[in-house]
Parts: structure tokens; sequence; C-alpha cells
């Protein structure tokens, strides 16, 4: 490690995502790595869903969310990560020092050789929405709810409405029900659910809980509490239809409404953002346009499996234990992944054909619902990926593996194009 750095590699984050960088980046060779967490416990998000389902990829075994994270949060205690609880970092400069503060140490500034951006993403509240009507006591985001009923041990009510299809909706339509709550249906505004089929499955259709698509709340009544919300179907612009509205009395409304990467600290350091997945555009090594900031997990983009998460974390530990040794990561051209014909975005965005390994896995989102479509990968029209897939949903990352040796015979690549076709007949 160089002398003018406190740490290797500072990893900001201590959820899924940081702690498998951190333990990754000690694997591959950092002297010192920390890991800088603004809540009491490591974990994040993970301490508070106590369903199972995690895990299957990464240990083939069914485990909770808290079991899930002590499993690395083991790994990095073994590997000798240094961890700051109740530490919140207010600023991250583009020559990676990182100002952080706390209770115990005050305002204190740290200089590392790497940095992991691993903040993990936030719920879109209520005011993003413009619902009419006044502002009662009783709406709440859904992953608020959880944290209520799973860690506080408090219901929030008792006859819910809940808005939006994603993963963390579907779940705690479940989890209602199951704590004595009505459910009386699931909203959502697109003609599709955004979570996972298995969710709905196990969530909803074994529940009996009515899947309202194409719906969204046009009004909240009630003043000091929810008393009721009003549905109504909307058309294929997302605009109510006059005459469709339903009154379903509640005293609950949760909302599911989409996840944004926590990326204000990216922001002000300059780190360049996709305006689409509305994280920092990374290269092969998920390096970011800053030299030595490394990004993954959902600051990156959201992810609807933690075991992809910590995959792609690391990846990035990794990476950027070996930038803090001092191998100047990318700085030469990438080729440009351009996603196209369906596909909304995918990470990487740019990719180095000398720089990356044998096999680069590239993951990828889909706008809408699709069936029976061939997904291409092509470098300069030259087609590298033409893999059949029977159906491609928005809420189901998908990923391809991309070989080395194939962009090598390639030649000099201009762009590489990824995008949906259509299934000759």
């Amino acid at each position: 490690m160089a002398s003018n750095f406190d740490y290797d590699v500072v990893v900001i984050g201590g959820g899924p995502a940081g702690l498998a960088a951190a333990a990754s980046a000690r694997s591959a060779g950092a002297g010192k790595v920390l890991v800088i967490e603004r809540d009491e416990k490591l974990g994040g998000i993970l301490n508070q869903c106590i369903h199972n389902g995690f895990g299957l990829i990464t240990f083939k075994e069914e485990l909770t969310g808290p079991e899930y994270a002590d499993r690395f949060e083991r790994l990095a205690d073994d590997a000798g990560v240094e961890v700051k609880l109740g530490c919140m970092v207010v600023d991250l400069a583009a020559d990676r020092t990182v100002t952080c503060v706390s209770a115990s140490g005050g305002l204190e500034r740290v200089r590392a050789g790497a940095v992991v951006l691993a903040m993990g993403c936030r719920e879109r509240p209520a005011g993003a929405l413009g619902i009419p009507g006044f502002r009662p006591a009783g709406v709440y985001t859904a992953g608020t709810a959880q944290r209520l009923v799973n860690i506080e041990g408090l219901m929030p009510g008792r006859e819910v409405v809940i808005l939006g299809s994603g993963d963390i909706g579907l779940i705690m339509a479940r989890r209602m029900t199951l704590e004595g709550a009505h459910v009386a249906c699931v909203a959502e505004l697109m003609s599709f659910s955004g979570g996972l089929k298995r969710n709905i499955v196990q969530c909803i259709d074994d529940f009996g809980i009515p899947l309202l698509l194409s719906h969204t709340v046009t009004r909240i009544e009630g003043q000091k509490r929810v008393e009721a919300v009003v549905l109504s179907e909307v058309d294929g612009s997302g605009r109510p239809v006059p005459g469709t509205e339903v009154r379903y009395p509640c005293d609950t409304l949760l909302l599911s409404v989409g996840l944004l990467p926590e990326n204000e600290l990216s922001r002000g350091a300059g780190v360049e953002l996709s305006p689409v997945t509305r994280g920092p555009v990374v290269d092969e090594s998920l390096q970011t346009s800053i030299a030595g900031v490394f990004a993954c997990g959902n600051v990156l983009h959201v992810h609807d499996l933690v075991d992809y998460v910590t995959q792609e974390a690391e990846l990035a530990g990794a990476h950027a234990a070996r930038y803090a040794r001092g191998d100047a990561l990318g700085g030469t051209r990438g080729v440009p992944v351009v996603a196209a014909g369906g596909v909304r975005y995918t990470v990487p965005q740019s990719i180095d054909p000398a720089r990356i390994p044998d096999e680069l896995t590239l993951r990828f989102r889909v706008g809408g619902v699709y069936e029976d479509k061939w997904v291409d990968v092509c470098a300069d029209g030259t087609r590298l990926v033409h893999r059949r897939r029977p159906i491609l949903v928005p809420g189901q990352m998908e990923e391809i593996v991309l070989r080395k040796s194939d962009l090598a015979a390639c030649g000099d690549i201009q762009s590489i194009v990824v995008s949906l076709e259509e299934v000759s007949r």
C-alpha cells in the first residue's frame, strides 16, 4: 500500500454488496480494507427480509435474509476487514478521500487507494406519485412496513391496499396476511407485474390476493388516517380511464413503486450516472468514470436476486484491490455496449476487449414482456451470441457471457449491440 493512503480499499456500505466486496478485496491482496456503514449493524436491508429464498445460487441452500447477510459478515470478519458502524459518509472526493461523521469519532477523513460504492438503493416515496387527496397517516412504503413488522414488531394496519407489484410489495402482501391483516388487492400501473414469477405465485396466487394489472390509485380518502383509496383502470399511456373508479375501504396503503440507487455521494463526486439505471456508468472492471472508484450491487443497478449482488460485488472488490496495488485499470479505449431492440440497459456499459477475462458476464433488463425471442449480441455486425429465450420480463434480470476469444476475432471493434430479435416461424 502506498504510504499516503490510510487504507488500500474503503467500501461505502455494509450490506451484502459491501461485505462481499470487502472480503473479496482482502482475498485479492488488499492490505487494509475498511467498511463504513451508517447503521449500527451490518447486513443492510437483508436484516428485515426474514423470508427464505436467499442463497440458492451462492450457497446451494435456502436461507433467510439475515442468514445470508451473516454468511458474508463472517467472511469479511475472517478476512480481517475493519468496520466503522454508525458512521455516515458525507463526501467523496475525486482523489478518493472519504469524509465521514459519527458520534464516536466526529468528523474524519480517510484516504483510500481505491473506493467501492455499495450504498444500495431506496424506495420511491409517496410524494413522487402525485396522488390527489390529503396526506393522512397510514401511507407507508412497503420497505418501511416490512421493517415495522419484522424488526419493530408493529402492525401498520389491518385493512390494506398495496400499490405496485414489485418484489417487496408482493412479499409484504403475504407477510401482512400472515400477521392477520386483510389485503384487499395489489394494484399495478403496468400491464405486467414487476416482481419475480415465484413471488407472484407464492405471495399472491397462493393466498388468493387479487392482482389488478393496469390499475392505479387516483384518490386517497381520509384526513387524519387513511379511510379508503380509489383505484382506476389506466389506458396504454398510463392515464386513468373515467368511469372505472372503484372505492376500497382501508386503513393502510403500502407503496411498492420502484427503487432508486442511492447515488447522492456518487453525483457529488462527479461520477457519470446512467439516465436509465440511475447508477454509475461502469466498464468491465466495474470502475466508474472516476479512476479508482468502483460500484456494485443496487447502487449500480437494482437487482432482483441478492446472489447476483454479491457476485458483482466480489468482482468489484477484486478489481479495487488490483487498482490499489498500482494496476491502473481502464484508461484505454472502451467499446460502448449499446442496448437496443427491447433491451433497456446493460451493465457494464463499456468493455475493453483486451482487458476482460476469458469470460465476462454481461447483465441486462428488457423494457417489456416478450415471448419467444432471440437475444443477440453483435460486434460491428458480427454475431457473437444468439440465444433463444421463451419469455423475458422486466422483473427478472438476464445475463449472457461474452468470450474474450470471440471479441478478439472481430478485430478493432467500434461497438457491441445487445438486442432482441424475432424468432422466425
